[in-house]
């Protein structure tokens, strides 16, 4: 009568009271449980060891695991256990333990001395271990230890021990790294498709283990016997094994250093078989094939003859040559498919095949290889894939054609997925494919013959199915804070063409007008970036050719101009001096200054894309009344000046230009001839360095009111007073000598850096002289102040600071004029003059102000428009003498005021060298 609803709930109610039937529980057992130590598996050994919660250690999963149950192990992090192996599973309802990885060759790693034990168990499987502390098998039976690696602990050179408890233990496909002991008593214990080692005795010995079968094996003998059958190991079989009897390693003198191949003990030879071995390096004294019941025999036949054995046996002088995948090798389809022990994969899980290159010479007309590895057919060359049209509008009929050889020369069958999400085409040859809507996709082709497997790709453009319209998108190129050290020139812009046009078949050859008479070509859609000689608005112009014929043009403004940098603070280095060797400068004639931004090893090197540098220029020995001008090289020299000088005379100025084409500057005497010293005392570099702050200026030193004159060197505080923060690392000075008792220099320098040979000022008595500096501060806080000879007033004016956290960035601008009293009228005593024409949003300017034509001795100061004027001077005033100076000032809406002091009247001419924006 079949069971009603109300029966089958009443049935489930009372298996709740009263338990489950047994058939019910075994029901309800899992096939598997998993174990997983890896960081984040949630594993506990308290749970219930399923996929979701883990053990951690196998040994946990070895307490509870049940007739039937595989136990998952994931590879990964070593399980640092000494694992003991003592519940059995039932015939055809094995326990195994496997390497639950991707792979067939993932394995578990066990790192403890005697690492694995299976203690009076039986029907057992271990797969995928790696047993770096040696394995024992005792007093159990049925146990498969199959792909695993087994070397002995660090105080023991054996591997694995078969205890004379057990019987029918099998290992297959593994990697035994030390000997391999079965002692008395074990029985019927076989070695199938492993790689042997014997160190530093036999590889396999047997004692008094009948039944011992080591069959497709590779042995590698160092020293003794690479296989040995002792007392009553009768029964025992060693077939189709590859026994190599050098490892290339020095043996003991006498005859414990003989290598022997096969040794069956007198005791052992009754039932014993052996036949289809290879075995290799025999031709050197010292190594002996076999010795059967205790006599040496070195030939084959000698063998055959005395023990009726390995009549089919191969003896080779050497080792090279005998590889399953060497064409004519003696291994190949050479062994006795009938063997005990013999399996149908390999070492690699490879099955037994048939290579049809090769005679089939083994046991009746069988195939199986000799050793551990089964040949298998190869690829010739790679897989060769070509695509007719890999660059096409969407509609085309796209043909895939893919191509290889094996050297059995077996069909090959081709399945191609076209990356579309169409269902792949299988064919013996090339295969036709119309691509419906664009993409990027990849044309993928696996090719097969047997077992064998290989893939090769390749990209396709589908485009859309319209016209060809060239565009391009463009960037200016800067140096990256990740990459110091990499150049960018200034005015380096990035032309790209390769989102923004529309080419539906493929581009061969595209062209850039870049707008200032040059232009460059490619063969294809590429980045074609382009340094210009100077800041401006370009028309560039970008044309396509595609491979129909057709072309396309567009043009479209580019601006370039140099960038908001940081300042970078070098040690002071001098990079031009034409007093030697003597070499004046000639009036009238560029001299190139290589700018060295970075000096690493024996020579400098432009680095990191500066965008302008900071200089200190000194004339000397003029020979008339002449100024110098600094302006970018490759660029149109300005009508601005930076040192005026007297004929006799030496003048110095602080000079900020941008840098020009290869990083380097031209500095040209306008009249007569002088020598000219260049001293580089730091860079504004985009996306590095320090941020400016301009102040008002701060009087930090006057030697004047503290009566002591510079003699020799003097430290000054500069970080941490009068509003300049204390983890300022730069800044910006004002000196001005005044009262100085001889010709002399300046030199203002941070604590920490060696005095260097450069200057930043040069005093002459009777006369009053000022020059900026920008100046690393030391590690206390202080500047350094040196005069070289004689004695000399400072008065030390900051005008503005350099930290991480500072108000703005420098924009360097090509040398240009802001204002000229020449063309208004002198600037009286005690009067302001209001300078515009700084950009927008500027915090600061970096100014040239010279004056000229002053009726008396007094000063100028520069400040930010319409502010309190401070007590500070910017430049000094001499009659009949032309004076500039680089002057770092604040900036209101774009303007400065420049007062005169009541020494006299003046001219006063302001030329912009960059600003600070925020």
């Amino acid at each position: 009568m079949r069971a009603t609803r109300t029966t089958v709930l009443l049935t489930a109610g009372l298996v709740t009271l009263l338990g489950l039937p047994a058939s019910a529980v075994a029901a309800e057992t899992p096939s598997s449980l998993y174990v997983n130590n890896s960081d984040g598996a949630g594993c506990s050994d308290a749970g219930l060891g399923s996929a979701a919660a883990p053990f951690c250690t196998i040994g946990a999963a070895a307490k509870v695991v049940r007739p039937g149950q595989t136990v998952r192990i994931k590879p990964g992090k070593a399980y640092a256990e000494s694992l003991t192996i003592a519940r059995s599973g039932e015939p055809g309802k094995p326990i195994a333990f496997v390497a639950d990885g991707p792979k067939p060759s993932d394995r578990v790693e066990l790192g403890a001395e005697r690492a694995l034990t299976v203690s009076g168990a039986s029907h057992v499987v271990l797969r995928g271990l790696r047993v770096d502390g040696g394995a024992r098998i005792t007093g159990s039976t049925a146990v498969e230890l199959d792909r695993s690696f087994v070397s002995g602990p660090k105080t023991d050179s054996v591997s694995l021990v078969v205890d004379g408890g057990s019987a029918d233990v099998r290992v297959t496909r593994s990697t035994l790294d030390t000997t391999a002991q079965v002692q008395g008593g074990a029985r019927n214990t076989v070695f199938s498709r492993n790689m042997l080692f014997g160190y530093p005795a036999a590889a396999v010995v047997a004692s008094d283990a009948p039944g011992t079968v080591v069959t497709n094996n590779d042995v590698h003998l160092e020293c003794d016997s690479a296989l040995s059958f002792g007392g009553a190991s009768t029964g025992s079989a060693v077939f189709n094994n590859r026994i190599r009897l050098n490892m290339s390693v020095a043996c003991p003198a006498g005859p414990e250093g003989k290598r022997r191949g096969v040794v069956v003990s007198q005791s052992a030879v009754a039932g014993t078989r052996a036949d289809y071995n290879l075995v290799t390096d025999v031709a050197a004294a010292g190594r002996v094939a076999y010795q059967w019941a205790g006599v040496d025999h070195t030939t084959q036949a000698a063998f055959t003859a005395a023990s009726g054995q390995g009549a089919h046996d191969i003896l080779r002088e050497s080792f090279w040559g005998t590889f399953h995948y060497n064409p004519g090798s003696p291994t190949v389809d050479s062994g006795d498919p009938t063997a005990p022990g013999v399996l149908d994969s390999d070492i690699e899980g490879m099955p037994v095949t048939d290579d049809p290159t090769a005679a089939n010479t083994g046991r009746g007309g069988g195939h199986i290889d000799r050793g551990a590895y089964e040949s298998r057919d190869s690829w010739v060359a790679s897989v060769m894939l070509g695509v007719d049209e890999p660059w096409a509008p969407a509609g085309t009929a796209v043909k895939a054609t893919a191509s290889v050889k094996t050297h059995w020369g077996k069909p090959v069958s081709y399945t191609y997925d076209f990356g579309d999400g169409t269902a792949p085409v299988t064919s013996a040859g090339a295969a036709e494919h119309v691509y419906a809507s664009p993409c990027e996709c990849v044309v993928k082709v696996t090719a097969a013959s047997g077992v064998m497997r290989a893939v090769a790709e390749k990209s396709v453009k589908v485009t859309a199915a319209t016209p060809l319209s060239a565009g391009f998108t463009w960037r200016q190129q800067l140096p990256t804070a990740e990459e110091p050290s990499a150049y960018v020139a200034p005015l380096t812009a990035e032309i790209d063409p390769r989102t923004a046009s529309k080419t539906p078949w493929p581009v061969q050859y595209l062209t850039v007008d870049f707008g200032d008479g040059t232009s460059e070509a490619r063969s294809g859609l590429e980045v074609v970036p382009h340094v210009y000689g100077k800041p401006g608005e370009y028309k560039v112009s970008v044309t396509v050719l595609d491979v129909k014929g057709g072309t396309s043009t567009v043009s479209q403004t580019v601006k370039v101009a140099y960038r908001p940098s940081g300042f970078v603070a070098v040690a002071p280095k001098r990079v031009l001096d034409t007093r030697s060797p003597y070499k004046p400068v000639q009036g009238g004639t560029a001299v190139l200054v290589d700018v060295p931004i970075v000096v690493e090893g024996s020579g400098g090197y432009h680095s990191g894309g500066a965008s302008a540098a900071v200089l200190n220029v000194t004339v000397t020995g003029a020979t008339e009344d002449t100024h110098l001008s600094v302006w970018p090289s490759g660029q149109p020299r300005p009508v601005t000046s930076n040192v005026n000088v007297r004929a006799g005379g030496t003048s110095s100025n602080t000079v900020t230009v941008p840098l020009g084409v290869a990083s380097s500057v031209l500095a040209q005497l306008n009249s007569g001839t002088a020598s000219v010293i260049v001293d580089f005392v730091g860079y504004y570099r985009p996306n590095a360095g320090e941020r400016f702050t301009p102040i008002a200026p701060t009087r930090l030193a006057d030697t004047r009111v503290s009566g002591a004159p510079l003699t020799h060197v003097q430290a000054v505080k500069v970080a941490g007073v009068n509003g300049i923060p204390a983890d300022a690392s730069a800044v910006a000075l004002n000196l001005t000598s005044t009262g100085s008792t001889e010709n002399s220099h300046v030199i203002a320098y941070a604590d920490r850096l060696e005095r260097p040979s450069t200057s930043n000022l040069n005093p002459e008595p009777g006369k009053d002289k000022s020059n900026q500096a920008i100046v690393p501060v030391g590690s206390d806080g202080t500047i350094l102040l040196y005069t070289n000879t004689g004695s000399t007033h400072l008065i030390v004016d900051a005008v503005g600071y350099y930290t991480k956290s500072g108000k703005a960035l420098f924009t360097p601008v090509v040398p240009q004029r802001l204002g000229d009293t020449r063309a208004t009228g002198k600037l009286s005593p005690g009067a302001t003059a209001t300078v515009g024409g700084v950009p927008a949003g500027a915090v600061g300017a970096a100014l040239n102000v010279t004056a000229t034509e002053s009726t008396g001795a007094g000063f100028l100061t520069v400040f930010a428009q319409g502010g309190a004027r401070p007590t500070a001077s910017s430049l000094q005033t001499r009659v009949g003498e032309t004076i500039p100076n680089h002057v770092t000032s604040p900036v209101n809406a774009g303007r400065v005021d420049v007062w005169n002091s009541y020494g006299g009247s003046t001219h006063v001419i302001t030329d912009l060298l960059g600003y600070f924006a925020p």
